[in-house]
């Protein structure tokens, strides 16, 4: 369960994740959605 500590008033991206790292700082990471469809291989 997690628990609000601080709030910090970070404006959030549209399509970001946002999370704090090991070190204690607020990081973001690009959110990855739904890959390519691949190409069918010819026989």
């Amino acid at each position: 369960m997690s628990q609000k500590v601080a709030k910090v008033g970070i404006k959030k991206e549209q399509g970001f994740l946002y999370f704090v790292d090991k070190d204690g700082d607020i990081s973001r990471a690009k959110m990855a959605r739904g890959g390519q469809k691949k190409k069918k291989k010819k026989r």
